[in-house]
């Protein structure tokens, strides 16, 4: 039941990631140095932000070409990239690259935009068969998810940027690249991006240690501190699932679960693994129906366990919606 790309709305789950290195994704650190070009090192020499002209912070973008596309791409494992394909002689195309690297230079580094001018690059011009520019894609693990084709307003494109950090949450892909400000120009009075809150950073360098419980117990701090934090809650429920599924085998999981359709334990891993997988309806569908099948204490766990892969997928999610309505149908 895996969706289909794309709609502007349901991007999460759009593409399967599960068959790529095994049955779980490869997590990678938060602070992705290292990962290659796209991880912000050297950035300029291979055509960042100077080379395209785009203005704002080095190591937020990196030039694709023929030649290093590649090597570009590999880096998807570690950060989600954001591929915009234009031309130069194409002026509005490359008025839009400027609104996506604005939009994805407000997510701190989550986010590297690969800028490709497909009039100076033949072989990617025919291998992703662009008939118009602008085209916008994601990366994530080497796999590409749709996005737009055309110019877009920022309101259309800031959601939809939103969902492809989720997406690659799921799938482990959660690095930074190094962003540092540009020399400032006459005029310009941009305050620099503010630094994450000091707890947040202390996950995030937990996650990069491949301490999950350290990051847990950080995300756990913070929303003791303020519970109205979302991103903490959204870190932590995302940390949760990191360790619920670390090591888990993909067939044997689904094996426990075909032989015990009532256990909650491995129901559960199952919904886990769904979510990472992308097949978000299905990983719901089987817990409602595991609400429905199930009493007392049983029953409990699994709504329970429901509700944090509520928390996951994101409460404006519109499938999260319709589960909602589904989950109270079971229990009353």
């Amino acid at each position: 039941m895996t969706e289909q790309p794309f709609t502007a709305g349901g991007l999460r789950g759009a593409v399967d990631l599960t068959g790529l290195k095994g049955t779980t994704p490869t997590r990678a650190p938060a602070g992705a140095a290292g990962a290659g070009p796209a991880a912000g090192q050297g950035a300029a020499s291979q055509g960042g932000a100077a080379a395209t002209g785009v203005p704002g912070r080095s190591g937020l973008v990196v030039e694709g070409t023929d030649a290093n596309f590649q090597e570009v791409a590999n880096a998807s494992v570690s950060v989600p990239l954001l591929l915009v394909l234009w031309a130069s002689q194409v002026p509005e195309s490359r008025a839009y690259l400027d609104t996506v690297v604005e939009l994805a230079g407000a997510h701190a580094g989550r986010l590297q935009v690969v800028s490709v001018d497909v009039e100076q690059n033949p072989t990617l011009l025919r291998a992703f068969q662009v008939q118009s520019v602008p085209v916008t894609m994601g990366l994530v693990q080497g796999q590409p998810v749709p996005m737009f084709a055309g110019v877009q307003p920022a309101e259309a494109v800031r959601p939809i940027l939103e969902e492809f950090l989720g997406l690659a949450v799921q799938h482990g892909v959660t690095g930074r690249v190094e962003v540092t400000a540009a020399e400032p120009q006459d005029g310009d009075d941009e305050a620099a991006e503010p630094p994450l809150p000091p707890l947040h950073q202390e996950a995030y360098d937990a996650i990069e240690r491949g301490d999950l419980d350290a990051a847990h117990a950080a995300y756990t701090q913070a929303l003791k501190a303020n519970p109205a934090d979302g991103d903490a809650e959204l870190g932590l429920a995302q940390v949760g699932l990191m360790q619920r599924t670390e090591g888990a085998d993909l067939q044997a999981a689904r094996a426990a679960a075909a032989e015990n359709p009532t256990d909650v334990a491995a129901q559960s891993l199952v919904a886990d693994l769904d979510i990472l997988g992308g097949h978000v309806e299905d990983a719901f569908l089987r817990l409602i129906d595991l609400v429905r099948a199930t009493s007392g204490d049983e029953r409990e766990q699994a709504r329970v366990h429901l509700v944090q892969l509520f928390a996951v997928v994101g409460a404006h999610d519109e499938r999260v919606r319709r589960a909602r309505t589904s989950l109270m149908s079971a229990l009353f």
